[in-house]
């Protein structure tokens, strides 16, 4: 098979889909990869390096979508991206096409086959390739909450720790899944006085045998939200529904139960956003305020941190691009109902159930839309 990794050209995206470690391995399997030119300069990840693994260098992604069978990217197609993909070519990527109805559109006209990261499940229930970037922006979301609070940044004036003598900052956490779990671990590193809500008494059982009262745990109720608001200083959105549309968890009329320059840090950004306030921004302007209340809703966390993402990211996913590669998308997904889990968009029809609901698309199950 032929693998084509263009360069993300996403608002300060960095990652790039492939290593060359994951270059070797592939061609070790009697694959041939192309990659854009310079695609991993930006993270050390020079184009000698790819080509001692065996990967020949393009100059254009125009070449590299005209002619792969695969192409392997880290971010949603753009609008240019999505025009050059064609029916029968596979796309392996994150997509989150539930709030992005642009996207959908243009990857079923394309006839193309999209396999989204988000969507893969393993035998335990959970998102094996979701939960890297997950581990990343639960992380990134203290640092960068931490860094809105200050006044320069538009916060309160809060540090996050405190000082003796001074109170630290109060964390909410909205959601206790792989970012939620985190961002706890990261604010009580750093000192601050954490609660966490959530709707499993398993979880928050877990939690509380694993850090005792270093952790407030909370089930999660609309009153139990809007009791905490009046508290926090940084709210972390880390809920997530499997490849839907995140729920609003947070209004507008909230907000003013809070205190000025507090901040709002909303993880779910991918999937729309969980606070009703909320709406994408970039790492090139990453905060804007409403209402007195600091938002940062950067799209593309992890790519702020690109080369510890790239290869946490591609750690996962090599294994599945293997498989579909060594057996073709459809016997690879046949074989293997996990990875099948990930086809969201197969020859112009919508193959996961979360998606086509949220944009009113006829939905066809992934095993017979690929029969």
């Amino acid at each position: 098979m032929l693998i084509g990794v263009p360069k993300e050209i996403k608002n300060h995206e960095y990652r790039i889909g492939l290593t060359p470690a994951g270059v070797r391995e592939l061609e070790a399997n009697g694959h041939q990869v192309i990659v854009q030119h310079d695609g991993g300069k930006s993270i050390g990840l020079t184009n000698e390096m790819y080509r001692k693994a065996g990967a020949e260098i393009w100059e254009s992604a125009e070449d590299i979508f005209a002619r792969a069978d695969m192409i392997i990217k880290v971010k949603e197609p753009q609008p240019n991206e999505c025009a050059m993909l064609r029916p029968g070519q596979l796309l392996y990527t994150y997509l989150h096409l539930a709030p992005d109805p642009d996207q959908t559109r243009a990857l079923i006209a394309s006839g193309c086959t999209a396999i989204a990261y988000e969507t893969v499940t393993d035998r335990s229930g959970g998102l094996p390739l979701l939960a890297p970037m997950s581990e990343v922006a639960g992380r990134m979301s203290i640092q960068a909450g931490a860094h809105a609070l200050e006044k320069a940044q538009g916060g309160s004036g809060v540090l996050l720790g405190g000082v003796p003598g001074v109170m630290p900052a109060e964390v909410l956490v909205i959601g206790g899944g792989v970012v939620g779990i985190n961002a706890a671990r990261m604010a009580m590193g750093m000192n601050a006085h954490v609660t966490i809500l959530d709707r499993s008494l398993n979880r928050l059982k877990q939690l509380d045998e694993l850090y005792g009262d270093r952790l407030t745990t909370i089930y999660s109720t609309h009153d139990a939200i809007e009791e905490r608001l009046a508290y926090a200083d940084l709210v972390i959105g880390a809920v997530l529904v499997p490849g839907a549309a995140a729920p609003k968890l947070i209004s507008r009329s909230q907000l003013k139960l809070m205190r000025p320059g507090s901040v709002l840090v909303d993880v779910a950004i991918d999937q729309g956003g969980c606070f009703e306030t909320s709406k994408a921004t970039t790492h090139q302007n990453p905060t804007y305020e409403v209402d007195g209340i600091i938002h940062y809703c950067v799209a593309n966390m992890p790519g702020g941190v690109a080369r510890t993402s790239t290869f946490a990211l591609t750690n996962a996913t090599l294994p599945f691009a293997v498989q579909l590669a060594n057996k073709g998308y459809k016997q690879a997904m046949l074989d293997d109902p996990h990875l099948m889990n990930g086809l969201n968009i197969h020859a112009g029809k919508v193959t996961y159930e979360a998606v086509a609901r949220d944009l009113g698309y006829d939905y066809v199950p992934a095993a017979d839309a690929l029969a």
